[in-house]
Order: structure tokens, then C-alpha cells, then sequence
């Protein structure tokens, strides 16, 4: 089980809304690349993992992703905070508002609600390791993209805290690629 500490791993500290970044953000939350696809993914693959280390790697990255989705919807949150309706209409927002107010709700930046079929578990190390270490470089694409397209040094801030944190479950999905993992076959060698 977890210890939660009523905190954010990082601060997330807006002074500004800009409900027009919010939707670029929100992909982070519930896009295809974001947080909560991440998490579920690692906290699920877990199950199956045959070796106690592999575990808890999955263990320790599935759980700090849920904290990264935490910040995520604070970063929304507070870029759409106290917005006037004459602010959600100049900006687009409306289409967003329109089914969720101002609420955290998981899509991507398109407005594609989230799937589970973002994420795979197949139950085998090599596979799943694989897996692991594209999602990591997807989600480091997508903060780059965000990066790419915001200039607002409070949400900088906590975007780049956030990308180099994948840029570490990356490394560490890495060093899990260890040639003693490739002794295990999956599944399919327990069977036949």
C-alpha cells in the first residue's frame, strides 16, 4: 500500500489563466501518451511480472505517474480558474466548457475522451519492457510539444519538472533491460 503526503510531488503555482493552453495540457491527463494511461499501464503489467524487482519498478513508476496526473489537473485546473464565460468564448474553451464547466475530465487535446485501449499489458518482460520505454518517450514528446507552445514560466516550470521525470522512468525501464530477464519466456513457454 501507498503513503500519500497532501501534497504535490512538485508546486504548481499559475497566476495566469489561459484556458486556450488548458486544452493543450489536458492531453497529458487523458491523451493517448498522458499520465493516467501511464499509470494504469505500469500498475497493471505488475501483476504479471515474474520477477520481484521488475515488480516494484512498475510499482514505484505506475505510483509517481499518479502523482505526475495529480499535478496535470492542478496545471489545468488553475489555468481555467475564474474564467469569465466572455474568456472561455475568445479563447474556444467553450466547446470544453460546455460538457465539463471547468472540470478535470480525461481527454486529449483533441477532446478524445480517454481509452483504455491507450495502454497494453501483455504479460511478457521483453514485451512489456518495450512497452514501457516507448510510452516514456512518447510522454517526452508530448511535454516537448507542450513546451514547444507555451510561454508562461509558471507552467514551464512544472512541465519541465514533469518531462525530466520521464526522461528518468525512461532510464530506469533501461536498466531493467537486463540480460537475466531474457531467461524468461512469457506465458506461452509455461505452457507448452
Amino acid at each position: 500500500m501507498w503513503q500519500y503526503e497532501k501534497k504535490l510531488q512538485y508546486p504548481v503555482k499559475i497566476k495566469n489563466c489561459n484556458p486556450k493552453l488548458a486544452q493543450v495540457i489536458i492531453s497529458q491527463y487523458g491523451g493517448p501518451d498522458g499520465e493516467l494511461a501511464a499509470s494504469l499501464r505500469y500498475l497493471s503489467q505488475r501483476f504479471a511480472m515474474p520477477y520481484p524487482e521488475l515488480k516494484g519498478l512498475l510499482t514505484d513508476i505506475g505510483t509517481e505517474e499518479l502523482a505526475h496526473l495529480e499535478m496535470i489537473g492542478a496545471i489545468v485546473y488553475q489555468l481555467t480558474r475564474d474564467l469569465s464565460i466572455d474568456e472561455i468564448k475568445k479563447s474556444g474553451f467553450d466547446t470544453y466548457f460546455v460538457d465539463h464547466t471547468t472540470g478535470i475530465y480525461p481527454s486529449s487535446a483533441a477532446g478524445v475522451p480517454f481509452t483504455a485501449a491507450y495502454l497494453q499489458s501483455k504479460g511478457d518482460v521483453i514485451t512489456d519492457l518495450h512497452e514501457d520505454l516507448a510510452a516514456e518517450q512518447k510522454a517526452r514528446t508530448t511535454y516537448d510539444n507542450i513546451l514547444r507552445l507555451c510561454d508562461d514560466p509558471d507552467v514551464r516550470d512544472a512541465i519541465k519538472f514533469l518531462r525530466q521525470r520521464e526522461v528518468v522512468h525512461y532510464q530506469r525501464f533501461g536498466e531493467a533491460q537486463q540480460p537475466k530477464w531474457n531467461d524468461y519466456g512469457g506465458a506461452a513457454d509455461k505452457t507448452a
